[in-house]
């Protein structure tokens, strides 16, 4: 199989394109029919490489002739409805775009572009949002029962403030929506603020903030707990003034959600603290955080029970041992892939979740009311029963779903 630096060589350059409209909207149906998660149209000196990120790596689509960018390019914003003269500097809006496929009805998926002048032109990177119903529901997050269990208790709590945490493109919206759509909008008052709307929910009041006139999420957030709310739920965690209002709303009777960018569920605690949200508050209103990464889902088609290295089965033993016996050890499987045609001899086929799921329970209050490290307070949570986003994953390998290879990748 070539690598990437083969593919690109080994690609014939475009020197020509009939029509432009056609051209793109080819794009698009590749990406969304191979699942992709992102589109990157990059110029370069000698041309414009067109990649996709499938399950979190990139495969080269085309290749052209740099004379077409600026076409292209121009097309993308005629497309997303942002200024075609404005080549300085950065700009960002979404496609609605309506996807025909033989046999099924049309689909409008949501494709978020943005734009970046380099040295060889603007380079455009879209996000492709599919409205699907099937990946916004709490069943459909991959969490493990454990995991599961302590979420839905976590749920019917009437006021606090849950977060999913995580890098970008770990999919913490989608695990927003999937937390949110767990509660019956006719029954409550439900009010979002995103940037941007990115999946449409039936009966939930759902607004774009617009920093740019000055309704942001603060702002929005103000307005919000005077219109009679149950749950609100903030697109993102960005600044001091959203996480002081975030909490404070979540001590007067509401329950609110978010998403904020942190590498473990008790690094958000530590984060929220260092953001200047006082202690005593959060120990109060913090009820929950979901910590996640996406990993690589093994091949369904191709898979084969696979023996783990020593080098890998030490490292499965250190981190499983403290929540598993030692029967329980040496009974697991684990499985690779051979390469097949189904998963593009890649050995992987889509992406999953992997979580770690805090409760904040009484014998963390202290801890935090003390501003203790987020090590500190990981070994406590440990003790009362967290599965870490390590064991998570060995679990999912040792169930089929990935590889040791890609669990390990946690660590």
């Amino acid at each position: 199989m070539l690598n990437i630096s083969e593919q690109i060589q080994k690609l014939e350059t475009k020197k020509s394109i009939w029509d432009i409209v056609e051209y793109v909207s080819d794009i698009f149906k590749h990406a969304i029919e191979r699942k992709a998660s992102d589109i990157h149209i990059e110029p370069t000196e000698d041309f414009v490489m067109i990649r996709l990120r499938i399950d979190g790596d990139f495969i080269i689509l085309d290749k052209i002739h740099n004379d077409h960018t600026s076409a292209i390019v121009t097309r993308l914003k005629v497309l997303s409805k942002i200024k075609i003269d404005e080549n300085k500097k950065p700009q960002d809006w979404k496609i609605a775009y309506i996807y025909e496929s033989e046999g099924k009805p049309d689909e409008q998926i949501d494709i978020r572009l943005s734009t970046l002048p380099t040295k060889y032109g603007e380079k455009v990177v879209m996000r492709i949002l599919r409205q699907d119903a099937s990946l916004t529901n709490l069943g459909a997050l991959g969490l493990i029962d454990v995991n599961m269990k302590k979420v839905e208790e976590a749920l019917k709590s009437k006021y606090g403030i849950m977060l999913v945490a995580g890098p970008t493109g770990s999919w913490k919206s989608t695990s927003l929506f999937g937390v949110l759509k767990h509660f019956n909008p006719l029954e409550y008052n439900i009010s979002t603020l995103e940037d941007p709307i990115e999946y449409n929910i039936e009966y939930v009041n759902q607004s774009q903030v617009k920093p740019e006139i000055g309704y942001t999420f603060a702002s929005g957030l103000r307005t919000l707990v005077r219109q009679d709310p149950d749950i609100i739920m903030v697109g993102e965690i960005r600044d001091t003034e959203t996480a002081v209002l975030a909490v404070e709303a979540a001590l007067t009777g509401h329950l609110v959600l978010s998403t904020i960018h942190t590498n473990s569920a008790t690094a958000t605690i530590q984060r929220l603290i260092n953001m200047w949200v006082e202690p005593f508050l959060l120990a109060s209103a913090m009820k929950m955080v979901i910590s996640q990464r996406l990993g690589k889902r093994i091949c369904p088609h191709c898979k084969k029970k696979y023996i783990p290295k020593e080098s890998e089965q030490k490292k499965i033993d250190h981190h499983l041992s403290p929540i598993l016996d030692e029967e329980s050890l040496k009974n697991m499987d684990f499985w690779i892939w051979e390469w097949c045609e189904a998963c593009n001899h890649t050995g992987y086929k889509w992406r999953l979740g992997i979580h770690e799921v805090l409760i904040v329970e009484d014998y963390l209050e202290p801890m935090i009311l003390e501003k203790k490290s987020a090590n500190e307070m990981a070994e406590e949570a440990k003790k009362h029963g967290m599965v870490t986003i390590v064991q998570d994953a060995l679990i999912k390998a040792s169930l089929g779903i990935t590889t040791v290879e890609e669990a390990l990748k946690l660590i």
